[in-house]
């Protein structure tokens, strides 16, 4: 398993409904969503296959897949996202 970052530009899709791209992120593993248009997703898929998988129900503008290997991060967020985050990497 491995705990991948997926984030994605919606800028020229407002209005619409991104609960088909939500549940496909879901459904890759155990998830964490706090940031509007960022996941943590804890998974055996590659990042080239969850790629694919959201470009098959929506195409956002950009989007970007990458795994997360290093125990160096920072950031402002409640302490249950800490906690998912400490757990897994």
């Amino acid at each position: 398993m491995a705990v991948y970052l997926i984030t994605y530009d919606l800028k020229n899709a407002s209005g619409h409904d991104y609960s088909a791209l939500h549940d496909k992120i879901k459904s890759f593993g155990a998830w964490w969503h706090y940031l509007e248009s960022t996941w943590l997703v804890d998974t055996t898929m590659s990042a080239q296959t969850m790629s694919d998988e959201i470009r098959k129900v929506y195409q956002p503008e950009y989007h970007l897949v990458i795994k997360l290997t290093g125990l160096d991060y920072q950031g402002w967020l409640p302490k249950e996202a800490w906690d998912w985050v400490k757990s897994r990497l």
